[in-house]
């Protein structure tokens, strides 16, 4: 389903630590920006029933099923650089994104978008 790279599990996973409470990582996708499409990252306390369920380098993934097509392939890396870092997603699904890279389309869903 979906691909988190080593960095950035240590990474969400520090991120974890200042959570209060048992949290799992919430990926997903809604629709917003210049493309359609915007990725989600957070922490959630609980799953949903229809919720697909994963575990990846030790962390407790959880996807809602509308997101889960769009997400299929997808890899959710940590970079730093000079300027600090930040998280990079691949999504093999995306057939065209925004300048800035924040939202994206895919050939089976449009999204919603808005004005940049």
């Amino acid at each position: 389903m979906i691909t988190i790279t080593e960095a950035a599990a240590e990474r969400i996973k520090v991120m974890m630590a200042e959570e209060e409470g048992d949290v799992m990582l919430r990926v997903g996708v809604k629709g917003g920006g210049c493309s359609g499409l915007s990725y989600g990252m957070g922490f959630d306390a609980e799953a949903n029933d229809d919720d697909k369920q994963f575990t990846i380098h030790g962390l407790n993934v959880v996807v809602d099923t509308e997101s889960a097509p769009i997400l299929n392939g997808v890899v959710i890396d940590y970079k730093e650089n000079m300027m600090g870092g930040g998280f990079t997603i691949d999504n093999p699904n995306a057939i065209a994104s925004c300048g800035c890279g924040t939202s994206f389309r895919t050939a089976a869903n449009a999204g919603t978008p808005e004005d940049c």
